[in-house]
């Protein structure tokens, strides 16, 4: 059954800070407080699992994680879907005092292998997504959580009869302190391992849950994977700490198909996405949108990638609510930046917004601050940000600087603070000494009527060094050709920002995050 939106929340519903220290925390006021309010939506039955009963869940986890051998600052891999699952594994090892490693149950069983290997994991935690991953170096305990209809619940935990083995040449940089590792660099078995506090974690969802003013009040669907910190920190860790509620899709995983009835199921008032799953709803929203029928939404959050304005402008007059663009990365413990609600501030086109609860700068080479309006690279500096890489000192040392981190991202910041993103420092292409943005170039296309999705690339050139391609996915309905793209661009770009090179393309490949995968462009595009 569907639960009516809240349009006019009680005044015990409404916006209030956020007081967690961690993980360890996270639901300690919601039990005093609330214990019977919904923290979750499970299951294809949409069972409705209490704060009071999440937090016994969780106690129970961090009993038997205890029990089987594990010592506070052990980490331990957490290899699940969006599900029950997860939510119970991660909060029972942080109630444990252990630190929790969320590992994408997509990867190759080598790339998993190297990663738990490389963290010095003593066990990873399994549910029925991760059946298929193969043989792994420290012990594999299947989860499961048995949720009954009437909203109880029970973990299954068999961790066999052996002791937890000691594990030799991990990283042993981590303490209780530490909450998370989560790993960036896509696909690769190469990732770079970032720790996160409980500080770092408790400073990310006051930022959060203060920009969007989340209370219990507020409900989503988790769009977002939750090994990575844009599904983790800004879908379910924010609804928790404010006493939102979060509903998991059947089979822990996004669908176009089901989308707008997880809406209406838990009366959602807002959800956060990358731009290609916005994309694809505002391309099915004219046969799927419900319209009056879902509950008015206060928000639309876009993060991870950049979002182009045209779409931007078409989501808000489909769906009658603001979209608010916001930048973070894994190693700010994800959101830095975010335009604010309609009522807190102007939006600004383009941006993606002002600092929430961090400094931003942009510097120049010689790591200067910049005039405002001036290209540079983005710096960021505040609780939120992890003190390094773990077991990766050089790299390390090139990206944390001072107490500042540096993103790699370039962009200018105007003078009331708002920050606008123009590219990534190692995508720009050299075409005979000029740098172009590829992530610009992507944006104008974008924005030609028929275009439904763009990637730029560089391509090797004997005259220029690089010249500029572009795959370009078309909707079929609008029937544009490659002289009709050419010539919006020329209208638009700079001569030589211009693709020499444009291919028409079924689709583009997506990293497991959500955002262009640009390597796998290169290699498919590139000869």
């Amino acid at each position: 059954m569907a639960v009516p939106a809240a349009a006019s929340v009680r005044d015990a519903d409404r916006y209030r800070p956020v007081e967690v220290t961690g993980l360890v925390d996270l639901l300690d006021r919601q039990v005093r407080e609330r214990p019977y309010a919904r923290a979750l939506v499970v299951t294809g039955e949409r069972v409705q699992l209490s704060y009071r009963a999440l937090a016994t869940l969780a106690d129970d986890m961090a009993a038997r994680l205890g029990g089987a051998g594990l010592g506070r600052g052990d980490a331990v891999g957490l290899i699940c879907a969006n599900t029950a699952e997860f939510v119970v594994g991660l909060l029972g090892a942080a109630r444990a005092g252990l630190v929790a490693a969320p590992l994408d149950p997509a990867l190759p069983a080598p790339h998993l292998s190297s990663r738990l290997t490389s963290l010095g994991a003593r066990a990873v935690l399994l549910d029925a997504s991760a059946s298929g991953v193969g043989s792994l170096p420290v012990p594999a305990w299947p989860l499961r959580v048995d949720v009954s209809g009437a909203g109880t619940a029970a973990v299954v935990l068999e961790p066999g009869v052996c002791a937890v083995p000691q594990v030799m040449g991990g990283s042993r940089e981590l303490s209780e302190r530490d909450a998370l590792v989560l790993f960036t660099a896509g696909t690769t078995d190469r990732a770079k391992m970032v720790p996160l506090t409980h500080a770092n974690v408790a400073a990310s969802l006051r930022n959060i849950c203060g920009t969007y003013e989340l209370g219990p009040g507020d409900a989503t669907v988790a769009v977002m994977p939750l090994f990575h910190g844009h599904g983790l920190f800004a879908a379910l860790l924010s609804s928790l700490a404010s006493g939102g509620c979060v509903l998991l899709p059947e089979r822990g995983r996004f669908s176009a198909g089901t989308f707008w009835d997880d809406m209406r199921t838990v009366g959602a008032t807002w959800f956060t996405a990358v731009p290609a799953i916005h994309e694809i709803l505002l391309d099915r929203s004219e046969r799927e949108y419900p319209g009056p029928q879902v509950p008015p939404l206060r928000f639309v959050r876009s993060c991870s990638a950049p979002l182009n304005t045209a779409t931007q402008r078409a989501l808000e007059r489909t769906f009658g609510a603001p979209l608010l663009s916001a930048y973070g990365m894994t190693e700010s413990s994800h959101q830095a930046t975010s335009e604010p609600l309609p009522q807190r501030g102007p939006l600004r086109q383009g941006s993606v917004g002002r600092p929430t609860g961090v400094a931003v700068r942009v510097v120049d080479r010689g790591g200067r601050a910049c005039p405002a309006g001036v290209e540079g690279e983005v710096w960021v500096q505040g609780p939120t940000v992890a003190r390094s890489y773990l077991a990766d000192g050089d790299e390390s040392a090139r990206t944390f600087v001072g107490g500042w981190l540096r993103t790699g991202d370039l962009g200018t910041l105007d003078e009331d603070g708002y920050l606008t993103l123009t590219g990534r420092i190692k995508n720009l292409i050299n075409r005979g000494g000029e740098k172009i943005s590829p992530e610009h170039v992507e944006d104008i296309l974008a924005g030609c009527p028929g275009v439904a999705e763009a990637a730029v690339f560089a391509v090797p050139d004997a005259v220029y060094g690089q010249r500029v391609g572009a795959a370009v996915v078309v909707r079929e309905v609008d029937g544009i050709g490659r002289e009709e793209i050419l010539r919006y661009c020329r209208d638009r770009l700079a001569p030589f920002e211009v693709p020499d090179r444009l291919e028409l393309v079924a689709a583009l490949p997506y990293t497991a995050k959500g955002g262009l995968d640009r390597k796998a462009v290169q290699a498919r595009y590139v000869p």
